[in-house]
């Protein structure tokens, strides 16, 4: 839904800018943060309905960050949509076993992102991730 706040998590500046300029000219309301620190201290005062969380971010990486946001009552509604350059066998299910509700592949691709974004809001709406 247009205006859904979203936050990204990634430590390449690349991906970051690239992702959010993607999702705001869809109309998102769209935060950033470059490590878990830093998304920590953002989510004190925004509560975004989805994150794209790198997996392989410096410090604390994705999954024990995912981990710890769906042990948290009040943020345990947010869907966490993984990013992972690293997709091999077995990923998917240590992604998805950490707690985030999906994942998608690096590089981005400009064309799908939003749409990917859009069902699994559309997706926790309806009362389920995709």
């Amino acid at each position: 839904m247009s205006g859904d706040p979203i936050l990204i998590v990634d430590d390449n500046p690349v991906n970051l800018k690239l992702a959010r300029v993607l999702l705001a000219d869809e109309g998102y309301e769209v935060r950033t943060a470059e490590d878990a620190g830093e998304a920590l201290a953002l989510l004190k005062e925004f509560h975004p309905r989805l994150i794209l969380m790198d997996i392989q971010l410096p410090g604390m990486d994705g999954l024990a960050l995912t981990r710890m946001l769906k042990a948290t009552p009040s943020l345990r509604d947010i869907v966490i949509l993984g990013l992972t350059a690293y997709a091999m066998i077995g990923d998917e299910e240590r992604i998805l076993a950490a707690g985030c509700d999906g994942y998608i592949a690096k590089p981005l691709d400009t064309r799908t992102l939003p749409g990917i974004v859009a069902s699994h809001l559309d997706g926790a709406a309806r009362g389920g991730a995709m």
